[in-house]
């Protein structure tokens, strides 16, 4: 699209189904830069990038053509395929339904990418859980418990 600039920056967070502890370390890095190639692909720009063995966190520089949902699916599908192709996860491995996805400007950037790159020691003090109710509180984004990633 000539004459179309933009900056939106968004969080994607999406958790394993089950919240199961099932990303091994060993396989974070090759994951995550099969995740940073579909979402170059897509023409957006990976920003940061890092997960727990049951979550990731995305901070991604979003195309306008492209929207937070096809993102989003697109990741959870692409990689969920390489998954199991790669044979890290004994049976069928699947991210659960739906994600999160929180809006930044600019000037929040450096204190965003801090925070998903310190993911492991912000999770020896916080779960997933009140974590992800955390962002949904803080952005005043209405949940029902009925259907938050399969909680309840």
């Amino acid at each position: 699209m000539a004459n179309t600039y933009t900056q939106l920056y968004v969080q994607i967070v999406f958790a394993v189904r089950g919240r199961d502890h099932v990303i091994q370390r060993e396989h974070n890095a090759e994951l995550q830069k099969y995740m940073t190639g579909i979402v170059s692909h897509l023409g957006s720009k990976m920003i940061a990038i890092n997960n727990m063995p049951d979550h990731f966190h995305l901070l991604v520089g979003l195309k306008p053509a492209t929207s937070v949902s096809e993102l989003a699916g697109k990741v959870k599908s692409g990689s969920s395929n390489f998954i199991q192709n790669q044979g890290w996860i004994a049976g069928r491995f699947d991210w659960q339904e739906g994600f999160g996805a929180f809006s930044y400007s600019r000037s929040q950037l450096s204190a965003v990418i801090r925070y998903i790159e310190n993911q492991e020691n912000h999770h020896r003090r916080t779960t997933f859980r009140e974590e992800y109710v955390k962002f949904l509180k803080r952005f005043g984004v209405q949940y029902d418990e009925r259907y938050l990633l399969g909680w309840t």
